[in-house]
């Protein structure tokens, strides 16, 4: 049964339309990224969700009661932003307790909530530090604790993590998942960044020029792309026209397709004759430059020992996965 209910949600700005018909369903405690390039909508989508910018028609029900008509602080919603919006003369204990004083939540009670929310993000023994003595990391899950300690119905995440370094953005979206699933909390991420929607997410909502193209999870994202700009944007697809194609597979094919570079393997005797281009050291893979029958492809193989390394100029064989072919729009 859904739990957020979104129906032919529209927004405009004067001539510029952000987006039209957005029509989607989420379940309660799932954890939803939208997802595409900046400019697509999604930032603009979550904040008509929140109710901080006003929506052009179209219902936003949750748990079948219409957010529309009503003002943000009457939504139930907790917000994360990227830029954090800590207060910088309270410490971090009065920023977390802010939305409860707003409550009008009792002392004692809002204490207690306060250290639980705090001790949820692991910043417990900084409840009396001022947000320029934190981190960007800490600031950001002093952030979350603002949000998680009025128990929202609804948390929506605006690429929170984008202003991070990898190694604290990596470990910050792991706590955010676990806290999200502990806590049974249904929620919506923004990010352009696919490897974190991939990673978190239970469905993924890929939107492009105001429109969700694909929606599913990540496996049916990367693996089945509806159309060009899907296979484009998520993974690093080996996109064919049908005349392309069907000079490299050898046979008739009568539409674009789309090739995932892992799903083309180097093979011992047989395939398709090429010729290595070049590569590009990945970490954990190797990502080769083919040209095999006129057509320049990526091929990506797990990196093994330096002796199995194809250098350029090499000629090799390729098999491709017939079953990793896929036709798109």
């Amino acid at each position: 049964m859904s739990y957020l209910s979104i129906q032919g949600l529209h927004k405009s700005y004067g001539e510029t339309k952000i987006f039209s018909d957005i029509d989607c369903e989420i379940g309660q405690g799932e954890f939803v990224t939208l997802l595409g390039p900046s400019g697509c909508g999604k930032s603009t989508l979550l904040r008509c969700i929140a109710g901080l910018t006003e929506v052009g028609g179209g219902q936003i029900l949750l748990d079948g009661q219409d957010l529309v008509p009503l003002a943000p602080q009457k939504r139930g919603i907790g917000m994360v932003f990227q830029s954090y919006a800590l207060f910088p003369n309270m410490t971090v204990q009065e920023n977390v307790a802010f939305g409860l004083r707003m409550q009008k939540v009792g002392k004692a009670e809002s204490q207690q909530r306060v250290r639980e929310a705090l001790d949820m993000v692991e910043l417990g023994e900084f409840a009396g530090r001022y947000p320029q003595q934190l981190s960007g990391g800490q600031c950001q899950r002093v952030a979350l604790a603002r949000s998680l300690v009025t128990r929202p119905r609804l948390l929506l995440l605006d690429e929170p993590l984008s202003a991070l370094d990898a190694r604290i953005r990596k470990h910050l979206r792991e706590q955010i998942r676990t806290i999200q699933q502990e806590l049974g909390l249904t929620t919506i991420f923004v990010t352009h960044d696919q490897e974190e929607a991939l990673v978190m997410s239970d469905r993924i909502f890929l939107m492009n020029a105001g429109k969700i193209v694909q929606s599913g999870n990540a496996e049916t994202l990367y693996t089945a792309p509806v159309d060009a700009f899907a296979a484009g944007f998520i993974g690093n697809y080996n996109l064919l026209d049908a005349e392309t194609a069907s000079r490299l597979l050898g046979r008739p094919i009568a539409s674009r397709i789309a090739i995932r570079p892992e799903a083309i393997q180097f093979a011992s005797q047989g395939g398709i004759e090429a010729l290595v281009r070049g590569h590009s050291l990945l970490g954990n893979v190797i990502r080769y430059r083919v040209e095999a029958r006129g057509v320049e492809l990526l091929v990506d193989v797990l990196n093994r020992a330096a002796a199995d390394m194809h250098a350029s100029g090499q000629r090799i064989a390729l098999n491709i996965d017939a079953h990793a072919i896929h036709e798109v729009a």
